[in-house]
């Protein structure tokens, strides 16, 4: 017994052996990737840049095989042919669609299949055709990227440069206006509820001219009718205005009776009255047809900021016969200092400004033949 058991140990071991070497060739033949394969034909359009005989194959983002040939199309130069093989299992099938993939850091390239939408597409014969630009590295399609945004700008210079032009001068038209635009977002405040309490608001009224002294004629030559005065966008308004244009402290809360045509209409109106009642220009809306008409045009109605503020009023009137013909026309301007620039002192110094000009105005039309 002790001779023949080294045979015995020996032999034990070789068949070990032996059932070793064919577990593993079974393993590698149906789990270590060298199992049946199917081979593949597959057709690029567009270049495959560093993809090599050997990259993987990846179907879904799993591995099942590799690429086994690589090679050019003389007559198609481009087109780049590859061969691959997969595990036999794969669907590859008619509607697999083709692509190529770039993987990590590096960007080593790989080919991806990736699963068709019909289950029953027949099993790929003929060589799958990658899609169009499937060989684009992300580099590559950056750099695409970049030139077509290169070439959009500079086909667009002339309008970019326009564009950012009239942004800057938005930009300095909000910097002019910062008060302004503080003041509306203050009211915008005040009308949501919020933000202080806007002050109160306080009216200046104009006063016809009820004396005339001693220049007072018997009557007015004929009787008129006087529409509201015409007058730019600015005087459209009940506010103080100033010249230059600025916002003074003191005025927020101080406003006309009326927008400024509408009360210097009214007040003339009342002046004329004040001379001759029974022969005073009469309203356009009185229902008169055909009377001859006095036009006045509102020219100024503003505070001249100086040294010595000023109230200043200035008017045009014409005289327009029946037939429409200028009978006569004048320029009448009336304007008062004003001592301290508060609202009850300017809206007094205007009221003698509008004095001086009515009482020049209703003579005028007086003497008027």
């Amino acid at each position: 017994m002790e001779i023949r058991a080294p045979y015995i140990v020996v032999g034990a071991f070789v068949l070990s052996a032996i059932v070793a070497v064919f577990g593993f060739v079974y393993w590698l033949n149906n789990f270590g990737g060298i199992g049946k394969r199917e081979t593949y034909q597959l057709v690029f359009t567009d270049p495959v840049p560093g993809l090599l005989v050997g990259a993987g194959v990846l179907f879904n983002g799993i591995r099942v095989g590799e690429v086994t040939a690589l090679e050019l199309v003389p007559e198609r130069p481009r087109e780049v042919r590859a061969g691959i093989a997969v595990a036999e299992r794969t669907p590859v099938h008619t509607d697999t669609r083709v692509g190529l993939d770039f993987q990590g850091l590096t960007g080593v390239p790989v080919i991806a299949l990736e699963g068709g939408d019909d289950p029953q597409a027949p099993p790929a014969r003929e060589p799958l055709v990658a899609e169009k630009g499937a060989g684009r590295s992300m580099t590559q399609a950056a750099r695409d990227a970049l030139r077509r945004v290169d070439a959009v700008l500079s086909d667009n210079a002339a309008p970019l440069h326009s564009t950012i032009d009239n942004l800057s001068t938005f930009a300095e038209g909000l910097a002019r206006n910062t008060p302004k635009l503080d003041g509306i977002v203050a009211g915008l405040e005040r009308m949501t509820g919020g933000g202080a309490p806007a002050p109160r608001k306080v009216a200046y009224d104009l006063h016809a001219v009820d004396s005339f002294g001693a220049q007072r004629h018997a009557k007015l030559p004929e009787q008129l009718v006087m529409a509201e005065p015409t007058a730019i966008a600015r005087l459209q308004t009940q506010r103080f205005l100033f010249t230059p244009d600025e916002e003074i402290q003191g005025f927020e809360g101080a406003q006309w009776s009326d927008s400024l045509p509408v009360l210097v209409q009214a007040r003339l109106l009342q002046s004329f009255e004040n001379y001759d009642v029974e022969h005073a220009p009469l309203r356009a809306d009185s229902g008169v047809e055909g009377a001859p008409r006095l036009l006045i045009d509102l020219r100024r109605f503003e505070i001249v900021w100086g040294p010595q503020p000023r109230a200043t009023i200035s008017l045009s009137a014409k005289i327009v016969d029946r037939n429409g013909q200028v009978k006569a026309a004048k320029l009448i301007e009336g304007s008062e200092g004003i001592s301290s620039l508060t609202p009850s002192e300017a809206a007094a110094a205007f009221d003698k400004a509008f004095g001086t000009l009515a009482r020049e105005l209703v003579m005028w039309v007086a003497a008027t033949d």
